[in-house]
């Protein structure tokens, strides 16, 4: 692995990680794939053209369908999915926290239910290695526990001690899987994360301990997940200062496209959110000028692209007015174009945040991107 800080301004920093599947430039947002693909009819030809840089998918929901040894058997997700660029794979740590009718957390694992037919699973730090060794992804995350908000101090410092037991136990059994023949991805990275809710006495203690221990990247989980943004902004200011520079940091889950623009003002450079295909896929729409529901009447008869100047396939063929028709019409076609829109516009304005950085330009690019997309939907 070779990551390199290429630029900073302030905080923000401007980089490079170098992988086996390819070079990620960073700040990068990743586009998440959950079973492989993106929700929205979206291929991996899309994803090209849109500007992708690292798709991401899902752990736990690979194992409980279609599983990871069949996906092995294909010479991992890459070759499964047609995806020949970086590939992170979540560890099933957010499911310990999503999930939380249907599990049991031990110091041994998390025994859970399937969400799909019930049947009983169980995942730990060395099962979740495994799993993710068998697709064989780019980047791996270690296998944690996403602690709920609010949580007591005493659960969340019993909850992030056995986060760290964990992660020792995923970078001894990653470092078994990388001597084994039949390993498809030696080269697979480890990144850790960083828990403790928004106790930042803990997050720092935390962030010390698990950079002492060299690892590929490091996360930050456990946040955006009921706190304010405020409180995600003070934990990450109190943090991130404590992950080490010279490795990718990770916000995970996040976010919208102002909770982007203040982290990476942070240090952060890692992002993933499913909003800009949730969203996308009810007919919502992000622009310079704000956010669009495509179902408006205003639409009907709006012969525009969805944002005037988007290159994005949506916008260079089609108008807001059959777009809206599709929507209404409940044809995927629509649904798609919103979705390859959302994308398109997250990993444009990743670029325009790489560029502001390189030109030491990074505050005063993000006031104007806020402020414009603060614009009502009726003056626009």
């Amino acid at each position: 692995m070779n990551y390199k800080i290429l630029a900073t301004d302030g905080r923000a920093k401007q980089g490079e990680l170098t992988t086996v599947h390819g070079t990620i430039k960073t700040p990068v947002f990743m586009n998440v794939g959950t079973v492989a693909a993106i929700k929205g009819a979206v291929s991996t030809d899309d994803l090209r053209e849109i500007k992708t840089q690292v798709e991401l998918s899902n752990t736990y929901h690979l194992h409980v369908r279609t599983g990871d040894q069949v996906i092995k058997e294909f010479g991992g997700l890459h070759k499964f999915m047609n995806w020949d660029r970086p590939i992170l794979t979540d560890s099933g740590g957010f499911q310990v926290f999503s999930l939380t009718g249907l599990r049991k957390i031990k110091e041994e694992g998390v025994y859970f239910q399937s969400h799909i037919d019930g049947h009983r699973i169980f995942m730990g730090p060395e099962e979740s290695m495994q799993i993710q060794s068998n697709l064989a992804s780019t980047i791996a995350m270690a296998f944690d526990e996403c602690p709920p908000h609010p949580a007591t101090r005493e659960y969340m410092q019993n909850s992030v001690d056995r986060t760290t037991r964990w992660l020792e136990r995923c970078r001894c059994e990653m470092a078994r899987l990388k001597t084994l023949p039949d390993t498809i991805n030696p080269d697979q990275m480890l990144f850790g994360i960083n828990q403790g809710g928004t106790y930042e006495d803990i997050r720092i203690e935390h962030a010390k301990t698990i950079s002492a221990m060299d690892l590929d990247g490091y996360a930050l989980g456990g946040l955006a997940v009921g706190e304010s943004h405020e409180e995600m902004y003070r934990i990450l200011d109190e943090t991130v200062p404590y992950l080490p520079q010279d490795k990718p940091t990770y916000l995970m889950g996040v976010g919208t496209p102002a909770n982007i623009l203040e982290s990476v003002e942070r240090g952060v450079d890692f992002f993933d959110c499913v909003y800009p295909s949730r969203n996308g896929r009810h007919g919502h729409v992000y622009t310079n000028q704000g956010k669009r529901n495509m179902f408006n009447a205003r639409y009907e008869l709006d012969h525009r692209p969805m944002e005037e100047g988007c290159q994005c396939p949506a916008c260079r063929s089609y108008s807001r007015a059959y777009i809206r028709h599709l929507l209404k019409a409940k044809e995927m076609l629509g649904m798609r174009l919103c979705v390859l829109h959302n994308l398109y516009f997250y990993n444009t304005m990743m670029e325009e945040i790489r560029d502001a950085i390189e030109n030491h330009r990074y505050v005063e690019y993000k006031e104007q991107k806020l402020s414009g997309m603060k614009v009502v939907e009726s003056e626009t």
